[in-house]
């Protein structure tokens, strides 16, 4: 069977270094048509994929939906639904990266847009996969934790002059700053871990010279089942914290460090590569209570799963990776922490 034809939106960080990566290393999917006007990403582009159409914008590339299986949005935020709502009249099955768009109501829109054209839709959620979190799902699963009451998450960065980059453009439309960027990873495993949430209560802050948007966040959920998720993200963290702790009555668990797919694609390594996906044994964590403790070996990252089961869903051989609804809430809770943060107060959903 021939491999089912991918057009990649965008050669930027997302579609240089995870989609086309990624959809090239899955069997079965080739990426076929790559679309990017900047010119240095368009010589990139041709370098890395000879076998792919390089197409300067979107028309032309609807142009040849015909000769297309699946269409990936990774482009600026702003453009994620027009491309997603264009891809889904089209008929073509669409990847859209996150954050699935600027407002919780937009992405319903493409979601409720995809469902009456009956074609495929999912979120690019690659952090669910990361190996860090697949460990915390793990312990979570060995009951070893007993009842879990608080969830730490925090997903930190260092850097301390703004970027000239969409990400901290300050126009709504652009859903820049960190909640919408770390924040979706963030709020999202908060949701896959323990449901949904009933109270948000947010501070949200612009810490670096001449930012214009959230650069350092810390955002408490209240989950309908007790538990309570603190998260945390910043620009201006410049040492290592826990990346995650989980509180139960019966034990601790502890985990820095970060998963290590995305270094290990910029520098070359690809999924069935030796040691891909691996993390260090120092970065190991340790579940237990005071000395009592043991090391527990981290799960291997497996960003591949993700492509694999589009690939498969294309086929007619499970579900897409991600449902776009649970995207959709996890919007809705970036959106109450945005408020909860601007009027200091706890916000119900």
């Amino acid at each position: 069977m021939a491999d089912l034809r991918v057009g990649i939106f965008g050669y930027g960080t997302g579609g240089r270094v995870f989609h086309a990566p990624l959809v090239d290393a899955t069997p079965g999917l080739t990426p076929a048509a790559i679309v990017t006007s900047n010119p240095d990403r368009v010589g990139q582009a041709s370098a890395d994929y000879p076998a792919a159409d390089v197409l300067p914008d979107a028309d032309a590339l609807f142009a040849k939906a015909g000769e297309l299986d699946l269409v990936v949005v990774s482009t600026p935020n702003r453009t994620h639904v027009p491309l997603a709502l264009r891809a889904i009249e089209a008929g073509l099955p669409v990847v859209v990266d996150k954050p699935f768009a600027p407002t919780a109501a937009e992405a319903a829109k493409v979601v409720e847009a995809a469902k009456a054209k009956g074609v495929g839709l999912t979120v690019f959620q690659n952090r669910r996969f990361d190996s860090d979190f697949l460990t915390v799902r793990k312990v979570l699963e060995s009951g070893r934790l007993g009842d879990v009451f608080r969830f730490e998450s925090r997903y930190d960065r260092w850097v301390p002059k703004p970027r000239d980059n969409w990400r901290e453009f300050g126009d709504p439309a652009e859903a820049g700053g960190l909640l919408y960027d770390l924040g979706a990873h963030i709020v999202d495993q908060a949701l896959q871990l323990f449901g949904p949430v009933s109270e948000v209560y947010a501070e949200v802050d612009r810490r670096r010279a001449g930012v214009s948007v959230d650069d350092d966040a810390f955002v408490a959920l209240h989950h309908t089942n007790g538990v309570r998720s603190h998260l945390w993200a910043s620009a201006l963290a410049g040492t290592r914290n826990p990346r995650f702790r989980l509180l139960g009555d019966k034990a601790t668990f502890t985990k820095y460090g970060l998963d290590v797919q995305e270094p290990q694609i910029k520098d070359g390594l690809r999924p069935g590569d030796p040691g891909w996906g691996v993390e260090p044994p120092s970065d190991a964590g340790v579940l237990g209570v005071n000395d009592d403790v043991e090391t527990v070996p981290t799960e291997v990252g497996r960003y591949e799963d993700f492509y694999a089961r589009v690939r498969d869903a294309l086929l007619g051989k499970g579900g897409f990776p991600v449902d776009p609804a649970s995207a959709v809430e996890a919007l809705r809770v970036i959106e109450a922490a945005h408020l909860a943060g601007a009027e200091r107060r706890v916000v119900t959903l």
